[in-house]
């Protein structure tokens, strides 16, 4: 059977070079005889696969010395407790909502200390990013929030807060190794690699050193302490071993694509072939402010629910899969990571044009 095109906004496409060495190594990886699977997450062959997945991804985003790299589980939601119950210091934390992941996130953090609301765009159901310029944080915040990428919404900080001594925290998760990023403007940075890097399962979290605290949170767990994870080199208990197998497969990959400004590149090109669409048609419309959008997530809908219903359920038989766009912003979505090949943005976009042909 034909490979589809992939829209899911996460679990996501994977690229297909990767799929097939992993499946060329199912039975026997390296010569041991064994699965990656199967294989102790102490022994040598799973240290060296873990050991150089770090040092590739620390070439991709040239993280500078100074941070630590963490391959963790729990998600990117189980982060919305570790961020604070390992940086709340002062029990105090500001918080940018704009969308549904950060509002989760903030909602979490409130459990913790003095979690703050300073901007929000709620107010027009997370079409656009709050403006950072001129935002107040608290002078006694030991951190502040964004989510990057709003994977719901289809929303990107067009630039970074400026939150002066005060770390920066932000989930990546569907934007993460889409573009060059200079990770000396964060103190954490963490993203869920099911959306643009890997399979479900692992976490990324990349620490500044003096973010690594022993002082936590009393209550916070050990497996959830950084300063735990650090001092095992994220070995604390068995890790997802196979997903970070696939996620060091990934990063190969994307270092023989030219990194990760050639991915920029890419993405800007196959966001382009389909916001210029959505732009000029009469039929479909995008729902994010023009100046705030991702280039990973794209919502689009007809203004007719039962016309989005029979676009989703005909475009399965023109090989587009998962198109169907989040109860929260309803219509359709289709998520353009890394993987997505541009013919599948063509592909969808020439579907786009037959259906409105029909339909307008």
């Amino acid at each position: 059977m034909a490979r589809v095109y992939n829209f899911s906004a996460g679990p996501a496409v994977l690229p297909e070079e990767v799929l097939r060495q992993a499946a060329s190594e199912m039975l026997d990886y390296d010569g041991t005889g064994m699965s990656v699977m199967e294989m102790s997450h102490r022994s040598k062959p799973f240290a060296s696969i873990i050991e150089t997945a770090e040092q590739d991804l620390r070439d991709l985003m040239q993280i500078p010395d100074g941070y630590q790299v963490l391959f963790l589980q729990g998600g990117a939601t189980q982060q919305f407790a570790a961020v604070p119950m390992n940086l709340m210091q002062n029990k105090v934390a500001d918080y940018i909502v704009s969308g549904s992941w950060s509002k989760k996130a903030f909602k979490e953090a409130k459990l913790y200390g003095d979690a703050r609301c300073v901007a929000s765009s709620e107010d027009e159901n997370f079409s656009y990013v709050p403006a950072v310029d001129g935002l107040q944080f608290s002078p006694d915040a030991d951190y502040v929030y964004i989510c990057q990428n709003e994977t719901i919404y289809g929303t990107r900080y067009p630039k970074l807060p400026d939150t002066g001594d005060i770390p920066l925290v932000s989930d990546v998760s569907s934007m993460f190794l889409s573009e060059p990023m200079n990770v000396s403007d964060y103190g954490l940075i963490y993203g869920g690699v099911q959306k643009n890097v890997g399979p479900a399962g692992v976490v990324i979290v990349i620490v500044r050193d003096d973010l690594v605290r022993e002082d936590v949170l009393p209550f916070t767990p050990s497996i959830m302490r950084y300063s735990t994870q650090v001092a095992a080199k994220s070995l604390s208990n068995t890790p997802p071993a196979y997903g970070i197998y696939i996620c060091g497969l990934v990063f190969k990959w994307l270092k023989a694509q030219g990194g990760l400004a050639a991915m920029k590149q890419r993405n800007e090109e196959k966001a382009a072939i389909l916001y210029d669409h959505l732009d000029q048609s009469e039929l479909f419309r995008g729902t994010a402010r023009k100046e705030d959008r991702s280039l990973m997530n794209v919502p689009f809908v007809t203004g007719n629910d039962e016309l989005d219903a029979l676009f989703v359920a005909e475009a399965k038989s023109h090989g587009i899969e998962s198109i169907k766009g989040h109860r929260s912003v309803g219509g359709m979505r289709a998520s353009i990571y890394n993987a997505m090949p541009k013919e599948g943005v063509e592909a969808l976009v020439a579907f786009m044009k037959e259906f409105e042909h029909d339909h307008a």
